[in-house]
């Protein structure tokens, strides 16, 4: 590694797609900067995603920069692999200045001229700005509860889950329905394992409306152009992306046909060993159902304001398959007279930024302060955060306009 005078115009933290994208459009502008990598390229994305992980955007469409898709099968979904190689050829297409296997282990401001020093075990860079983009859906979050379970129950988050075999024999319980629950829930049911599926008030979207992939009409219609504020509830939260599968659509009912068992929201241990879940298995089901209805409703209004011509909606069978419900309900079980060996919490994500230490760029809890990736303090910014400018924030779609608004802004500050 260079010398820590050497003074850069900027580094970006994390290779993913965001960092690589800030990285492309740094270079176009022909700033000096270095992207700093704890692992490899897509390194998240090597080692917390499953054996059948797919992308949920079509391939036509999981580009970077630059690039458009040549290849034999533009509605299909690439797998975790295939992505990461178009990663790793990205950056070396374009000669990307990535530093692998280099964490960042602090970032503090220099306040003797006002710049930033990025220590790592390879030594420090200095930079006029920093630009952090490594994610916020890197670090598993499960509730206080999870602590209380038997300690006989194998226990692991969603981004450790890798394939049913690797798990022990048994049946498996999910917590949580939102993308990863309902994804690894179907993984798992496929493979012939017993699933138990704890739910939760998610929202769902079909895979295909009217001929087109759901990600179509996302774009098409300015759904994915809607601004971070217009998603926040009351309480100032934002609800979880909703429920998509990767080549079909995945809703409660469908995985339950195929075997899951449905269990209402999972509120926590009982009596020691038994597990509780709340009443509101129907009320998770309908709330999916009435999320999928309203934007399958937005899209036709769509249609019809601009004069499209577009076929008619044919019947899914996702939505058509009738739900296969416990009778009476269950609200508590013994994992042991359930055969339930394994839990995996698909409970959230937050992101881990313990290593900053620039005053004002955190909030209380160790999570980013921005507004549209720019932090209050000159020089810091964020890149790929979910759901962080717009709906599109966190997914590929924003890399031909988040990237370069940070790179815009840096000119303007330099």
């Amino acid at each position: 590694m260079t010398s820590d005078t050497d003074l850069l115009d900027a580094v970006v933290v994390g290779a993913g797609w965001a960092g690589l994208g800030v990285s492309y459009y740094l270079g176009q502008a022909g700033l000096r900067h270095r992207v700093l990598e704890r692992g490899r390229i897509g390194e998240t994305w090597r080692t917390q995603r499953w054996d059948s992980f797919r992308m949920n955007t079509p391939n036509a469409l999981s580009v970077m920069p630059g690039d458009t898709y040549d290849g034999p099968d533009p509605e299909g979904f690439m797998t975790r692999d295939a992505f990461v190689a178009l990663l790793e050829g990205f950056a070396a297409r374009n000669r990307l200045p990535v530093d692998t296997d280099t964490p960042v282990v602090d970032l503090a401001c220099d306040e003797r001229d006002n710049v930033y020093r990025l220590e790592t075990p390879r030594g420090a860079r200095r930079a006029r700005n920093v630009v952090i983009a490594s994610g916020n859906l890197n670090r598993s979050h499960r509730p206080a509860a999870a602590a209380a379970l038997p300690p006989g129950l194998f226990q692991i988050d969603a981004s450790d889950y890798r394939d049913p075999a690797a798990l022990p024999a048994g049946a498996v319980l999910v917590v949580g329905s939102g993308q990863c629950g309902g994804q690894i829930a179907e993984d798992l049911v496929q493979a012939g394992r017993g699933v138990f599926l704890a739910t939760g008030r998610v929202g769902r979207l079909p895979r295909r409306y009217r001929g087109r992939d759901i990600t179509f009409w996302l774009r098409r219609s300015g759904l994915y152009d809607v601004p971070r504020k217009d998603l926040l509830d009351a309480a100032g939260h934002i609800a979880a992306r909703p429920l998509l599968g990767v080549g079909h659509s995945i809703s409660l009912q469908s995985l339950s046909a195929q075997g899951v068992v449905l269990l209402g929201r999972f509120i926590g241990v009982g009596d020691g060993t038994r597990l509780n879940f709340a009443d509101d298995l129907e009320e998770n089901i309908r709330f999916g159902d009435e999320s999928s209805t309203a934007f399958k409703r937005y899209i036709d209004d769509y249609i019809a304001r601009e004069g499209l011509d577009i076929p008619a909606a044919e019947p899914d069978p996702a939505e058509s398959v009738a739900p296969h419900l416990p009778d009476p309900p269950i609200r508590s079980l013994d994992p042991v007279e359930c055969g339930i060996a394994t839990v995996i919490w698909c409970t959230g994500f937050g992101g881990d930024f313990g290593w900053v230490r620039v005053p004002g760029v955190l909030d209380a809890r160790r999570q980013p302060v921005h507004e549209k990736g720019v932090a209050a303090q000159p020089g810091i910014y964020f890149a790929g955060l979910d759901l962080a400018i717009t709906r599109k924030s966190g997914t590929l779609f924003a890399l031909t306009e988040e990237p370069q608004l940070v790179v815009e802004h840096i000119l303007v500050r330099r």
